[in-house]
């Protein structure tokens, strides 16, 4: 896989969005349809300029995203149509290696995730009721 990572920018956040549709679609079957309009909203507005966000491209396709901030993983999506090729474990590495992340919060609904965090050395910390925007989607809190 010759791939390579680079910081996004706000040209490539049309395509962040495609990736993360995709991505919640097949892994976040719990989100109402209210608040996955409200997250596609706020993110590329709210979240995307305020982040660091480094994009995982092959053949100039980013094909996932993830950022990174104060050594929590704040986001790591992958394509829908790539995942399982090991994008998601380059792009982790990647990112934990530039950035010493140590923690990740991973919605509790999200059993794909959490088996992935911990196939990459996480244990669970704590559990919040809500999520980050104070929405009703369990919070599992994984550390290194």
């Amino acid at each position: 896989m010759s791939h390579s990572i680079r910081l996004a920018q706000s040209e490539d956040y049309p395509r962040i969005m495609e990736i993360w549709e995709s991505s919640v679609k097949a892994t976040h079957d719990f989100l109402s349809e209210e608040d996955f309009n409200y997250f596609k909203e706020v993110i590329p507005r709210d979240y995307l300029p305020n982040l660091e966000v480094y994009l995982i491209t092959e053949n100039n396709q980013s094909e996932g995203f993830a950022s990174v901030a104060e050594g929590n993983l704040e986001m790591l999506f992958i394509h829908s149509e790539m995942r399982g090729n090991g994008y998601g474990k380059k792009l982790y590495e990647f990112m934990k290696e530039k950035t010493g992340l140590t923690k990740v919060d991973v919605n509790e609904q999200n059993p794909q995730a959490i088996g992935f965090y911990e196939k990459m050395g996480f244990k669970q910390t704590g559990r919040s009721e809500k999520d980050g925007s104070g929405k009703s989607y369990p919070i599992i809190h994984m550390s290194l």
